[in-house]
């Protein structure tokens, strides 16, 4: 897929695409995450990018997104308050504010994550200890794809990975999210060509 690819496919009203990825990025590579976020701003006009107010990738990529219009970005955050004061996003949805016990699909897909699969019911029931609030980011990772009752799911999943250990963590459970319910992903392999791309012309 081209820029010009994704362009035409998901330029559309109402589309929500997934910038996110790892919270470690290689130094040479931070200014290219930004870059893409402000390139897929300037050059679409309907897409609305969700992220996860993360360090790192996350906060790389919305800078980029809000350079051009702070409006189209949206941000699914674990609990209300995180990351405050580097929250860039229009809007801003917190766990806090959805009702869990009525997300049967929400909870299905966090549990599929083996190392947490025990601390989601917990969470849920209203446990808050520092083990439980581990869950709250991977259920968070599984909002920000398919989306609640009132939140709606993203279309497509643009990645910065670890291509060391690829799918791995927090990012690898978002990206596997993504296809058990056929969204498509694609990581910096992908996207650093249409950045190249870009810059050429």
């Amino acid at each position: 897929m081209t820029l010009e690819d994704f362009k035409k496919i998901y330029d559309k009203p109402g589309s929500i695409v997934l910038i996110e990825g790892k919270r470690k990025v290689k130094e040479t590579e931070k200014e290219s995450l930004v870059q893409l976020g402000k390139i897929l701003a300037e050059q679409t006009k309907h897409i609305t990018f969700r992220s996860g107010n993360a360090a790192g990738s996350d906060e790389l990529f919305s800078r980029g997104v809000c350079r051009v219009d702070p409006s189209r970005l949206m941000v699914i955050t674990p609990y209300t308050g995180h990351r405050q004061k580097k929250n860039i996003a229009n809007q801003s949805i917190s766990l806090d504010d959805i009702n869990l016990e009525k997300e049967d699909e929400v909870l299905y897909y966090s549990k599929k994550n083996k190392k947490t699969k025990h601390l989601i019911d917990k969470y849920v029931k209203g446990e808050r200890g520092r083990y439980a609030i581990k869950a709250a980011y991977i259920i968070r990772d599984t909002i920000k794809v398919i989306g609640t009752g009132k939140i709606k799911p993203v279309s497509l999943g643009i990645f910065y990975d670890d291509l060391n250990e690829p799918m791995s963590g927090g990012t690898g459970h978002t990206m596997d999210i993504c296809l058990k319910n056929n969204i498509p992903v694609i990581n910096q392999l992908k996207w650093m060509k249409w950045l190249n791309n870009t810059t050429q012309h």
